[in-house]
């Protein structure tokens, strides 16, 4: 039951709330997107130097990646169920905090084992993080802004896909990969400051407010947005993971490294777009986007022979994918209102979920199968996401956001 003190405090909220949006508190929480981001993805770019450095194989220095993931996929749930009561500000500093320690213990260590241990502590901090990210964007701004604020405290995700990733992979080359973990140690205690400086803080949830993990899970419109983030991150996973073997199959000449660089340029318009049109429009741009998805491994399949035809199609998936995130996280922390924060870590373990069943499946499909299988496989996952988004017409996905 609701007391009197928590509608108060829940007024003053609101009227705190500013009437444009507050950028600078929305592009700190961006940068520490884009740091968490970027400190699961460098390893990949960087596993030789890594691997040299640690007298490891590569595939052992590939499990930086995979212990970061367990450590967002175990975390997620149960820590941010843990800190519901907690003040906001605290709890987000102190999972940026998080990144600096566990980036500079990376950076100076010459144990594989407590490398792993780092890489873990990285991963809990990343999967309380995101949980935070989209409910502490919604809180500082009214109703009819919270997707767009969303979206801009999102943008870090393809910049560091995009951007990031490959300047530290340049960097590492020249530096030395010790090097660029510790300019993301420094980075992210200047973050902190920025957090400190700029970021409003607000009350943990109240006891009398908070609802147990099952009644989060089966309120109206959350399975639903849970089921779609699933599907279509599973589709995407499957055909990003094995894009090389794809683009070899199809003996195109498509180069790697411009057809992932036509992606990552349309992502960056597809998430401008959604940030746009998102507070009026967030049901049709989910509907778009599984369509564009759609249209792209369609294209793929019947002309994938063609570079042109696969460019084509690699500059409509980025488009379809640019947004999702945001449209996602928006439309669950619309449907679960004052539970966001604990709906969002849902999110974060079936995100993780569809990357690690990415790899799994489309190994499965690649083996047992042959490339062949992956148009129809990714159709069949984006028909159940486009039913998905159809049929929670009154929770989950409504019309007008």
């Amino acid at each position: 039951m609701t007391t009197a003190i928590d509608t108060l405090a829940t007024h003053a909220e609101q009227k705190a709330q500013p009437a444009r949006l507050p950028l600078r508190a929305l592009l700190a929480l961006a940068v520490a997107g884009f740091i968490t981001v970027l400190t699961e993805a460098l390893p990949a770019g960087l596993l030789p130097q890594i691997g040299a450095g640690l007298a490891i194989s590569e595939p052992l220095a590939g499990q930086l990646v995979t212990i970061y993931a367990l450590g967002s996929l175990v975390a997620a749930i149960p820590l941010t169920a843990a800190t519901q009561g907690m003040r906001r500000r605290p709890l987000l500093v102190l999972a940026i905090a998080g990144f600096a320690v566990a980036n500079a213990v990376t950076a100076w260590s010459g144990s594989y084992v407590l490398t792993l241990a780092a890489r873990f502590v990285a991963g809990v901090s990343a999967g309380l993080l995101w949980a935070l990210l989209a409910g502490y964007a919604a809180r500082m701004v009214p109703d009819h802004r919270k997707g767009r604020a969303i979206a801009v405290a999102m943008v870090g995700i393809p910049l560091a896909l995009s951007l990031g990733v490959p300047s530290g992979t340049f960097l590492g080359a020249i530096m030395g990969w010790r090097a660029c973990f510790g300019i993301m140690s420094v980075m992210t205690l200047g973050l902190v400051a920025w957090v400190l400086a700029s970021v409003p803080d607000f009350a943990g949830q109240p006891a009398s407010q908070r609802l147990p993990l099952a009644r989060v899970f089966t309120m109206p419109g959350v399975r639903p947005v849970l089921f779609v983030t699933l599907a279509f991150v599973l589709a995407h996973n499957i055909l990003y993971t094995y894009i090389a073997p794809f683009l070899r199959e199809g003996n195109a000449g498509a180069r790697l490294d411009l057809v992932l660089l036509v992606f990552g340029v349309a992502a960056l318009a597809g998430i401008w777009i959604t940030g746009v049109l998102i507070d009026r429009w967030l049901r049709t741009l989910t509907l778009a986007s599984t369509l564009l998805f759609g249209v792209a491994v369609v294209a793929l399949g019947a002309g994938g022979g063609h570079p042109g035809v696969i460019y084509a199609a690699a500059a409509i998936w980025g488009v379809g994918f640019g947004g999702v995130s945001t449209l996602f996280q928006t439309a669950l922390a619309k449907t679960a209102g004052k539970s966001a924060d604990v709906a969002q870590s849902m999110l974060v373990t079936a995100w993780n979920i569809a990357i690690a069943g990415g790899g799994v499946i489309g190994g499965l499909l690649l083996d047992g199968f042959g490339i062949g299988a992956f148009p129809p496989a990714l159709a069949a996952l984006l028909a159940a996401t486009w039913v998905a988004v159809w049929s929670a017409r009154r929770h989950g996905f409504p019309p007008r956001g």
